[in-house]
């Protein structure tokens, strides 16, 4: 048992080891961080790499990418409760064929829609737009989120809702009363994810942004310096940081509720 335990604690320190060399390397300077002589622990470190890279450029970067996300997870999430609770709720013509079809829809490489995207946000005028990134952010990562949602729903026994009818609720009530707050952690699971995907997302904003640009374009200009310009590594480290930062606040809110939601979606689905 001791060596699982070994393993797991060796499993555990390779994967945080390149987050805490991260925010080690952010906070030395270029001299130190180019010497052939590795530094483990930032004595004599600052923040003064934070302080270069907080520039107005920055802010407008995450107003952009908090607005794209939230829009983006909300819509998303309200598309998917409702297909998710359609297909597996009812029985309706062309059922299957939907189901079929959000897995196909997972099949298509990214990259071959990038030309129809960008010309259909182009016509629509739409480009460098935050609702235009949106709209393809949803059409993205709905399908998925369907899927997983309706793992959710169908683990939720219909009896519960017919129980609550029969004690005088209608329909919509035993719904909303009895099964949503069940749905709750799977929610908040496919949310979570839902959210990475958008926040992390870097190529469709490549095409699609060429003036608003999100914190992935936004951190990618610290490593396209000119041909006579070194590349600051120490800002790259803490731009990176502060990238990560919203997301790990975002995981310590949801904690709880995201693993419940995993569990429950493991046993039930």
């Amino acid at each position: 048992m001791w060596l699982l335990s070994l393993l797991a604690l060796v499993l555990a320190v390779g994967w945080a080891f390149p987050v805490y060399w991260m925010i080690n390397s952010s906070m030395l300077d270029s001299a130190t961080l180019e010497s052939a002589t590795p530094t483990f622990v930032p004595f004599g470190g600052s923040l003064t790499n934070f302080e270069q890279v907080l520039t107005p450029a920055f802010f407008s970067a995450l107003t952009v990418s908090v607005s794209v996300t939230l829009l983006s997870v909300a819509v998303c999430l309200l598309f998917a409760f409702l297909a998710s609770v359609a297909i597996s709720r009812f029985r309706f013509r062309g059922r299957v064929s939907f189901i079929v079809t959000i897995l196909l829809i997972q099949m298509l490489p990214a990259e071959g829609l990038f030309i129809a995207q960008y010309k259909m946000m182009s016509s629509l005028g739409l480009l460098s737009n935050v609702l235009g990134l949106s709209i393809l952010y949803v059409a993205a990562v709905v399908p998925f989120t369907i899927w997983m949602l309706r793992g959710f729903v169908t683990g939720i026994p219909l009896e519960l809702e017919e129980a609550a009818m029969v004690d005088g609720l209608s329909r919509t009530q035993a719904f909303m009363r009895i099964t949503l707050p069940l749905l709750a952690p799977g929610l908040v699971a496919s949310g979570v994810f839902a959210f990475l995907q958008c926040w992390n997302e870097f190529t469709v904003a490549l095409v699609i942004m060429e003036n608003n640009r999100t914190l992935p374009l936004w951190l990618r200009g610290f490593v396209q310096q000119s041909a006579t310009e070194a590349v600051n590594w120490g800002q790259v480290m803490a731009a990176s940081a502060i990238v990560a930062i919203p997301v790990i606040i975002f995981f310590v809110i949801v904690q709880g509720r995201m693993t419940s939601g995993l569990v429950a979606g493991a046993v039930k689905g």
